[in-house]
C-alpha cells in the first residue's frame, strides 16, 4: 500500500473551473517525488487539494488506508501530512520559537520535545530562536517553514516551490536540506520550478500538463528524456508532451 495514492482527482478554486482534471499519482514510504510541468499546469492546485486547502470536486486521496478527500487541512495535518506553501509560510513578526509553537497546533503535548529535536537538526534556528522571522534570509525562511511543518512529525511533507526566489547557491543548499530531511524517513512530494535540479534529488517524478499527469517514471530517466528537457529548457515540446500517454 502506498503512503499516498491519488486517483482521478479533480478540482480548483471554484466549482465551475476545474484546474486539476483527473490527476493520479502515488508516493511510497521514504520517497522524494517531484511534480513538474509548465506554468499553469495545476501543480500547486494539486498540492492544495491533497492538503485539504481546497475541496476536490471528484476523485480519491488515500493517505495509507484512509481516504482523506474532502477533509479539512487541520484534520489531514493531524493524520501525518504537512504542507509548506510557496508564500506566506512563516509569521514574520513572530520569533522563530513562536513560529515553531504555531506548528504544534494539532498536538501541543509534544511541542517542547519536537522543538528541541528541530533545533538540533537545524542549528541556525536554535541560534536565532529569539529573532523575528522577518530578519531571516530567503533560504533561512524556507528552512523555518519546513521546520514549522515538521512540528507535527509528518510522514509526508508537501513542498510548493521551495526554492522560488532563492539565489542559485541558496537553492542548492536548500536541496541539500531536503535530501537530508528525507534520509530521516520523511517522504516528500515537491513542486519545483528548478525542474532538472529537483529531478536530480528525486527517486521518481510526475509531469503534469493541463491538470493531468501525462508522464511518470524514474527521475533520472525523465531528466534524460529529450522531450522533458526541451520543455524545461525553453524548447517547444509542450504540445507533443501533452499528447503522450
Amino acid at each position: 500500500m502506498s503512503l499516498l495514492s491519488v486517483t482521478d482527482l479533480r478540482g480548483g478554486y471554484v466549482a465551475a473551473d476545474e484546474i486539476v482534471k483527473g490527476a493520479a499519482l502515488h508516493v511510497e514510504d521514504g520517497e522524494i517525488v517531484s511534480l513538474i510541468g509548465p506554468n499553469g499546469a495545476g501543480k500547486s492546485t494539486l498540492l492544495k487539494l491533497i492538503a485539504g486547502l481546497l475541496r476536490p470536486s471528484g476523485g480519491h486521496i488515500h493517505l495509507g488506508d484512509r481516504d482523506i478527500a474532502g477533509l479539512g487541512a487541520p484534520e489531514i495535518s493531524g493524520l501525518g501530512l504537512s504542507f509548506v506553501p510557496q508564500e506566506r509560510n512563516v509569521f514574520g513578526t513572530m520569533t522563530i520559537a513562536e513560529n515553531l509553537e504555531m506548528g504544534s497546533f494539532t498536538d501541543g503535548r509534544h511541542a517542547r520535545q519536537r522543538m528541541a529535536e528541530l533545533y538540533e537538526r537545524f542549528p541556525m534556528l536554535a541560534e536565532k530562536r529569539r529573532a523575528a522571522a522577518r530578519t531571516l534570509s530567503g533560504g533561512q525562511r524556507q528552512i523555518l517553514a519546513m521546520a514549522i511543518a515538521l512540528m507535527n512529525a509528518p510522514k509526508l511533507l508537501l513542498l510548493d516551490e521551495p526554492t522560488a526566489g532563492l539565489s542559485p547557491r541558496a537553492a542548492e543548499e536548500l536541496f541539500g536540506t531536503i535530501v537530508a530531511l528525507n534520509k530521516t524517513g520523511v517522504a516528500i512530494l515537491m513542486v519545483e520550478q528548478n525542474a532538472l535540479e529537483a529531478l536530480a534529488v528525486s527517486a521518481r517524478a510526475c509531469v503534469l500538463v493541463q491538470g493531468r499527469v501525462e508522464r511518470e517514471g524514474r527521475a533520472a530517466e525523465l531528466a534524460s528524456d529529450p522531450t522533458v528537457r526541451d520543455l524545461f529548457l525553453g524548447g517547444k515540446a509542450q504540445p507533443m508532451l501533452a499528447g503522450t500517454t
